[in-house]
């Protein structure tokens, strides 16, 4: 049973102030002797306050965050505004060597109401791929989307990206769908990679849909003479391209949301977007790598480096929790240690 603190003040007052044993009257009340002296205790030393009934939460969380820890995530979050919890906590994991669960992340941020509803559904376009690449440049995936500049009418993005890594190695902006401008991009990427230069153990298959400039003899011909494979993907099936598809998505969900009224204007937007991406946005298929780490080989060693960030924060973490629940356990100890004394102020007589 539970007492506020006005009856155990009057539980107190009423020992205090009777002419029987406190042992009697403590029985009369249902009130174990140990529970009153803990009172007693605590009224001397906190006055009515110490009467409070103080819930407790889970007593032993070895793993509970430092309010010191939330308020940074808060503050990282605030000057991050693009990244989405997840991102966060790997962020603050590579930068700040310091571990951070992505659902902590987002309860804190939840708790902050700094969580918004996303501006769009997000549908995954497959699975799985059938045949997944092992390596850097076993396949590059290509395809063309339009982009609308004011006054100027629609525009075509042509994109390489790398199958395995997801890095964006050549981007270019046309007027036309053309089989030349297919070329031209392929030309970018290879001058981009060094494959020009390079006699690589297997071949690079290039991933395409069925579009007109993808079926056209002049590529077919750079591609026989650059000793690459053209791989199509089944019509009506865009699933086959899932990446860059999805790419283009992520892409036109951050380029859209402004207007466009110079070619010029448009690219260098595309140039920023291309760079964060690359460099910046933590890729959840990548295991929440950048395209960057696995591009340039980097991503196994991160991920190590991760683990053992993670070992080691697990351990100051539950060395600070388990220090401030033993001092916890020994002030409460001292609350309730019983005195031997009964009253609040005994009469004491003295003889001489």
């Amino acid at each position: 049973m539970r007492y506020t603190a006005a009856e155990k003040y009057e539980s107190i007052r009423l020992v205090e102030e009777a002419n029987l044993p406190a042992k009697q009257v403590l029985d009369q009340l249902g009130i174990p002797r140990s529970t009153f002296y803990r009172w007693v205790r605590q009224y001397t030393t906190l006055g009515i306050d110490g009467l409070k009934d103080h819930t407790r939460g889970p007593g032993r969380i070895w793993n509970k965050l430092p309010q010191e820890v939330c308020d940074h995530v808060v503050e990282v979050a605030l000057e991050k505004l693009e990244m989405t919890p997840r991102e966060l906590a790997w962020h603050i994991t590579d930068t700040e060597r310091y571990y951070i669960s992505e659902s902590s992340v987002y309860r804190i941020l939840k708790r902050y109401d700094l969580i918004t509803s996303p501006a769009y559904i997000v549908v995954s376009a497959s699975d799985k791929f059938k045949q997944p690449t092992h390596r850097v440049h076993e396949m590059w995936q290509t395809d063309f989307t339009y982009l609308r500049i004011t006054h100027w009418g629609w525009y075509y993005l042509s994109t390489i990206l790398d199958d395995y890594s997801r890095y964006i190695i050549a981007w270019k902006l046309f007027p036309t769908m053309r089989a030349e401008d297919v070329i031209e991009t392929l030309d970018m990427a290879r001058a981009a990679t060094g494959i020009a230069h390079v006699k690589l153990r297997h071949r690079t298959r290039l991933l395409s849909d069925n579009g007109s400039c993808y079926i056209a003899g002049d590529l077919a011909e750079y591609l026989e003479e650059h000793d690459m494979i053209h791989v199509r993907g089944r019509p009506r099936h865009p699933m086959t391209q899932g990446k860059i598809e999805r790419y283009h998505r992520t892409m036109k969900n951050q380029i859209l949301l402004h207007h466009y009224y110079q070619p010029a204007e448009l690219e260098r937007a595309l140039g920023r977007f291309v760079d964060y991406y690359n460099n910046e946005r933590y890729h959840e298929s990548l295991g929440n790598l950048r395209p960057v780490d696995v591009y340039e080989g980097r991503g196994w060693e991160i991920q190590t480096e991760r683990e053992e960030i993670k070992r080691e924060t697990m351990k100051r973490r539950r060395k600070e929790n388990l220090r401030q629940m033993t001092d916890a356990m020994s002030r409460d100890a001292e609350l309730t240690t019983p005195k031997p004394s009964l009253r609040l102020q005994p009469h004491v007589c003295q003889s001489f």
